[in-house]
């Protein structure tokens, strides 16, 4: 388990910290903590020889919008041998605090995934309801979903989140960092 942080207990630190943002680039560049070095979830893999060398130099601390990517995380990373640190409530709970924001040069907000993610898999529940009146098959659309859902629910995954975040408004920007850049920053 990662040892949770505060935002009053993050702040003194984040100088001492590897600070990693495990949301989409997206979601990063439109506002993330200052000093964090973004690597989406779905890269956590490619970037495991990187991190554990920073974890050797500094103490890692995970973050993500609210917490449940950054608990997927430090999950991920403990079962590699690299302890981790967490921030409670995440980037919403850093900002809620009154603490600023540093967002990458031309980004524009992007809705957070678990917003992403209810805006499609409610849609989706609509269309198969409605369309399910003239064809009743439909409705197994609204089923599949409701199924889904439970499954991301039982295992703590979103693979409707993970196809979300390779649309092009969740990628990194043109000219904005990108996992090479952050793995040569972890390097360092």
């Amino acid at each position: 388990m990662p040892t949770p942080l505060t935002v009053e207990q993050l702040r003194p630190r984040l100088g001492q910290l590897t600070l990693i943002d495990v949301r989409s680039p997206g979601e990063y560049a439109a506002g993330h903590i200052p000093g964090a070095l973004n690597i989406p979830l779905d890269q956590l893999d490619r970037a495991l020889p990187a991190l554990r060398g920073a974890a050797e130099r500094n103490r890692l601390a995970v973050v993500c919008a609210a917490g449940p990517r950054a608990d997927d995380a430090c999950r991920r990373l403990a079962a590699a041998g690299i302890p981790t640190l967490t921030l409670t409530g995440g980037t919403n709970a850093w900002s809620g605090a009154g603490q600023p924001l540093a967002r990458t040069a031309g980004a524009r907000a992007v809705w957070a995934m678990d917003r992403q993610v209810r805006l499609l898999a409610g849609s989706l529940v609509v269309a198969g309801v409605l369309v399910g009146l003239v064809r009743p098959r439909a409705r197994w659309l609204s089923a599949a979903v409701g199924a889904g859902l439970a499954h991301s629910a039982l295992t703590n995954t979103c693979t409707m989140g993970s196809m979300l975040a390779r649309l092009p408004y969740n990628r990194p920007r043109p000219g904005g960092p990108t996992l090479d850049d952050t793995l040569a920053a972890l390097g360092r």
